[in-house]
């Protein structure tokens, strides 16, 4: 695709591109990020995943239904059913989406308001799923993202709750964002949660269709694809080290204008590699009044979850960082550490993360956390590996998503709590350590 193609099609998706964007777009979609395992090993991943399905390097397809909803589960098991090796995956994704598509529009032309916008909502997650194999800013890429927005941006038309797309400016470009107020707000200030995805996961999966944690809970809620994350990379806005130190001031500038905000009850969240740009960001960001993350990618310079783990991570991470050459990209790697930076967090913390991550092994964690003097929390499940949860300790003992939203709640509304190590067993019981400060 060419400069003026990338031009054309970042225009018609209304997703405000500079022309340094572009460029950097169009430089993306002519020489895409190949590492030398992706290449290598491509003939045993087709392998792997026709062995293991669609599910073979984390719960893809159980984290994508979990915002969905129940309806969205028949999708779901007929994706797991098709995807036998790696060409199929965006193919499978399109295709539902297609079908969730038209659903909405005849919905919507019969007037059955409900049934189109859930349809609208499941759409655009489809879309984004399908956008994954597409590690570079290429025309199929482009045209996905376009209608995952458009379907999105139906969606926000006929939600039960303010749904608002925002554009944070951000070093001359932007960072995209949709605002969430809860469903029935009267105004006032409220408490806001800052949501970041994981490396896989994108925006419009931060809340959910229904019964979404935190907008239940009263807090409003801004969904971010931060520097490298989906969207951003086509608004030429990219993975660093500085741009996630310098992305909290931007946000929370940006909603301390807000008048539906309280500027002293801001917090985030993270999960998954948003685990570790949540936390470079509260420590960077002394205005964040807590931080819950789970899932971590807290192991400095990532080697396991680049190195040791399947292939697509890193060949996804190259693009999010706008790096072809591989070897640069290995060097570039090595900045990504939490060290000096985490020391200085100063707000409440709370990871939650697996005992058995296979992905960012959980003696990092450990060591950051020992490392820290914020008050803290550490939750460790007993066989849990990287995307916590489906396993006897999360199902028996504090359940990860809903106590992660209790408790940044209760720290966002003041509530104290103790500096502790939680090990939650297979019975769900909870062994407690003090942690020094």
């Amino acid at each position: 695709m060419d400069r003026r193609g990338i031009l054309r099609s970042l225009a018609v998706a209304g997703i405000g591109a500079s022309v340094t964007a572009v460029r950097g777009a169009a430089f993306a979609a002519e020489g895409g990020a190949a590492t030398k395992r992706f290449t290598e090993q491509r003939w045993a991943l087709d392998n792997i995943i026709h062995a293991n399905g669609i599910d073979w390097d984390q719960p893809r397809s159980f984290y994508l239904a979990a915002p969905c909803g129940v309806e969205a589960g028949g999708d779901f098991a007929g994706i797991r059913t098709r995807v036998q090796k790696m060409a199929d995956i965006g193919p499978a994704f399109e295709s539902t989406a297609r079908r969730r598509e038209a659903k909405a529009r005849a919905a919507e032309a019969e007037g059955s308001f409900v049934t189109a916008r859930d349809n609208w909502f499941m759409a655009a997650i489809h879309y984004g799923a399908a956008e994954w194999p597409y590690d570079d800013s290429g025309k199929t890429h482009v045209a996905l993202h376009e209608k995952k927005r458009a379907c999105y941006g139906n969606y926000a038309r006929l939600a039960d709750h303010k749904v608002e797309a925002v554009a944070i400016p951000f070093k001359g470009k932007s960072i995209p964002g949709w605002f969430h107020l809860p469903p029935g707000y009267a105004g006032g200030p409220l408490p806001v949660v800052i949501a970041i995805p994981g490396m896989d996961s994108f925006k419009e999966m931060s809340v959910a269709l229904a019964n979404d944690r935190f907008l239940t809970r009263g807090a409003a809620v801004l969904a971010i694809d931060g520097p490298g994350q989906y969207e951003s990379p086509l608004l030429g806005v990219y993975v660093s080290m500085q741009n996630w130190i310098d992305a909290g001031p931007a946000f929370v500038d940006w909603l301390a204008r807000r008048p539906e905000v309280d500027r002293q009850k801001i917090g985030v969240t993270g999960v998954s590699f948003g685990s570790f740009f949540g936390t470079i960001l509260a420590a960077n960001e002394p205005r964040i009044a807590a931080t819950a993350v789970m899932s971590t990618c807290l192991e400095p310079g990532c080697h396991t979850i680049f190195e040791e783990a399947s292939p697509t991570f890193k060949q996804r991470f190259m693009w999010m960082s706008n790096f072809t050459d591989e070897a640069k990209f290995d060097e570039f790697a090595k900045t990504l550490t939490w060290e000096g930076h985490a020391e200085k967090i100063r707000a409440p913390y709370l990871v939650l993360a697996g005992e058995a991550d296979e992905l960012s092994p959980l003696e990092f964690t450990e060591r950051m956390i020992h490392t820290m003097t914020a008050p803290r929390q550490l939750v460790v499940y007993a066989g849990s590996r990287h995307s916590v949860g489906a396993v006897p300790a999360t199902n028996l003992g504090p359940f990860p998503p809903t106590y992660a939203a209790d408790w940044l709640m209760a720290r966002l509304n003041g509530k104290p709590f103790q500096s502790e190590r939680w090990f939650v067993d297979p019975t769900g019981r909870v062994a407690v350590t003090a942690l020094s400060s």
